[in-house]
């Protein structure tokens, strides 16, 4: 195993490189293919909608997952988790995006905590764009329901507070960077999007259907509903636990929790 501790700088500066071109090749590789899978009827375990400004909150054992769906097209959905056994640990966006070298999360990414560990993948994804940058609306922006309040509220139920509410995944939010370095709204999603997490821990999650920040609508236009479900475990061979070396090797700080 390489030893971080003995590099020199130049040794450093050859490993950020050397990460860093394969991470750009894997952005210019043909995206994994999104497969949605027929949920047995006996493997379902909750189902619920959530509708316009509304905000849903549950636990998500691992060897479960969950398929969250854009019934209407509504311009985002904002999604927070925390592990379930020791809620100080969280859903951290720099670490996802830093670690991963990417903003676009899609199939084949996976959600990182504060600790290095894998939370929960993204098994499968119909492409409509998620932004772990700017998060969902506040209250200065909409006299309805607001994605940061209903996260908050909704970490009230588990008996948490709004310091262990961290920057958030705004799903169906599909935001890119323009010409002058901007992010911009790209347009709502499309009516039946929708994308899958596998629980990679015992997790306590979020998700309110309110607005990303930048849509230029600031009230949810429709429902948004999730379906709970028994998944089988990531193999050794599993999509997201071999996409990247960051990722395998933050399965295997999480793999070491469950060996314990």
């Amino acid at each position: 195993m390489l030893d971080l501790n003995n590099l020199t700088p130049e040794q450093y500066r050859a490993r950020y490189e050397a990460l860093q071109a394969r991470a750009r090749s894997r952005a210019a590789a043909p995206k994994p293919v999104a497969l949605f899978a027929e949920i047995p009827s006996a493997d379902i375990i909750e189902t619920d909608t959530l509708p316009a400004g509304a905000y849903g909150y549950f636990h998500l054992p691992r060897g479960t997952g969950v398929r969250i769906i854009n019934d209407s097209g509504t311009a985002g959905a904002a999604f927070f988790i925390w592990n379930a056994d020791e809620t100080s640990e969280r859903y951290n966006a720099g670490d996802t995006a830093k670690l991963q070298w990417t903003t676009r999360l899609t199939t084949g990414r996976v959600l990182f905590s504060d600790m290095g560990r894998v939370l929960a993948s993204i098994v499968a994804d119909s492409g409509a764009g998620h932004d772990t940058i700017i998060g969902p609306n506040c209250a200065l922006q909409t006299a309805g329901r607001n994605g940061r309040d209903n996260l908050r509220a909704a970490a009230a139920k588990f008996g948490l507070s709004r310091r262990d509410v961290g920057p958030a995944l705004s799903l169906f939010s599909p935001v890119a960077v323009d010409d002058t370095g901007c992010m911009r709204w790209r347009g709502n999603p499309p009516v039946g999007a929708q994308l899958e997490f596998r629980a990679e821990m015992n997790l306590l999650v979020a998700l309110s259907n309110t607005p990303h920040a930048l849509s230029p609508v600031q009230e949810a236009a429709g429902p948004v509903s999730y379906i709970i479900w028994r998944m089988p475990a990531a193999g050794a061979d599993d999509l997201c636990r071999t996409f990247t070396e960051e990722a395998a090797r933050g399965f295997i700080n999480t793999d070491k929790v469950f060996a314990a």
